[in-house]
């Protein structure tokens, strides 16, 4: 099951208690405090990993905690710190806070970490209260509680290309024409109900990413059909990728009908560099050339079902990302 957002508890451990504790050595019958600090609470950490695809897992889990730090010893001991808990989340997940809905973090990285909750501090022990005059201090402290949090997870799939198109234009059969992904297809409306990924190769070293979403109908920016649920997929994308329906006529309605959902949905998404596709243009004689000049953007006629086009369309979508593509920043720990 596709799971793109989950609200959790996450809360990190208490820091352990400061120790009281004096010297016992033989012929010492008066020695000094010797007790030890607290350790330091478990952090509760994000990690962004290419090994979760969704937040289905976490989905199941609704609170997260962190182990408390160990109580100082004697003999000036310190406690040892408690063990951070890691929740590994998929690459390209907002962080955000539930009740304010503040932008914490972005990970947008393999590897890419925050530390959501800090671990308390450990208490004092009486060997750090010993001073001139108090030479034999009885005070210590104890351990800070740690943060707690509830958080909400939204994941933005991080691709290259996103498809966009109106319910049965083709997306799925392009996206596994293109690329060794396998998303499910029909000839049937709403075949797609969640975002499917696949890699489209050129050759070594050429490659782009590319991502289609279920086909959006009338009223998607406002919440109608299975798109809007899922068109935050595509904000992250370097281009968008427009398919009309080549089996229908109404080109020009169609792409109209698109370019409105999704500026409704976000305005930005119309500054997006786009490319616009026929698909099944086997199916009946299209004036590429008057479409073109009808739409003022040039047009690429494509079939998934003979491949038509296919090799053009994937050379010039990653000539337009590698144009478009943001460079990416380097891993970070907050």
């Amino acid at each position: 099951m596709f799971i793109d957002e989950s609200v959790i508890t996450v809360s990190a451990g208490k820091g352990g208690d400061g120790c009281q504790a004096f010297r016992r050595e033989k012929f010492v019958p008066m020695g000094g405090p010797a007790g030890g600090n607290g350790g330091r609470g478990g952090h509760v950490i994000l990690e962004a990993t290419d090994n979760v695809q969704t937040l289905h897992d976490i989905g199941s889990r609704r609170t997260f905690k962190a182990r408390g730090g160990q109580p100082g010893g004697n003999e000036l001991c310190t406690g040892k710190n408690g063990e951070d808990t890691v929740i590994r989340v998929p690459v390209g997940t907002l962080v955000k806070d539930a009740e304010t809905e503040e932008l914490l973090c972005d990970l947008q990285v393999t590897g890419e970490k925050f530390i959501i909750a800090k671990g308390g501090k450990g208490g004092l022990g009486n060997a750090h209260f010993k001073s001139a005059t108090n030479r034999a201090p009885r005070k210590t402290t104890q351990g800070e509680p740690g943060e707690s949090h509830r958080i909400r997870l939204e994941l933005k799939l991080l691709a290259d290309c996103g498809l966009v198109g109106l319910p049965n234009a083709g997306k799925s059969s392009l996206l596994r024409r293109c690329s060794s992904a396998t998303p499910k297809v029909g000839d049937f409306p709403f075949t797609t109900t969640a975002p499917n990924l696949g890699v489209v190769s050129l050759g070594p070293g050429s490659h782009f990413v590319m991502v289609d979403i279920p086909g959006l109908i009338e009223g998607a920016a406002q919440g109608k059909g299975l798109g809007h649920q899922f068109l935050r997929h595509i904000e992250r994308t370097s281009v968008l990728a427009f398919i009309l329906d080549g089996a229908r006529a109404e080109e020009k309605k169609q792409y109209k009908q698109l370019l409105k959902e999704l500026g409704e949905f976000h305005p930005l998404l119309l500054e997006k560099p786009r490319i616009l596709v026929v698909n099944k243009s086997d199916l009946r004689e299209i004036d590429t050339r008057a479409l073109a000049k009808s739409l003022k953007i040039p047009v690429l006629m494509t079939s998934a079902v003979t491949g038509q086009g296919i090799e053009e369309f994937k050379k010039v979508t990653f000539a337009t990302v590698e144009k478009n593509r943001p460079i990416k920043k380097d891993a970070w720990l907050a």
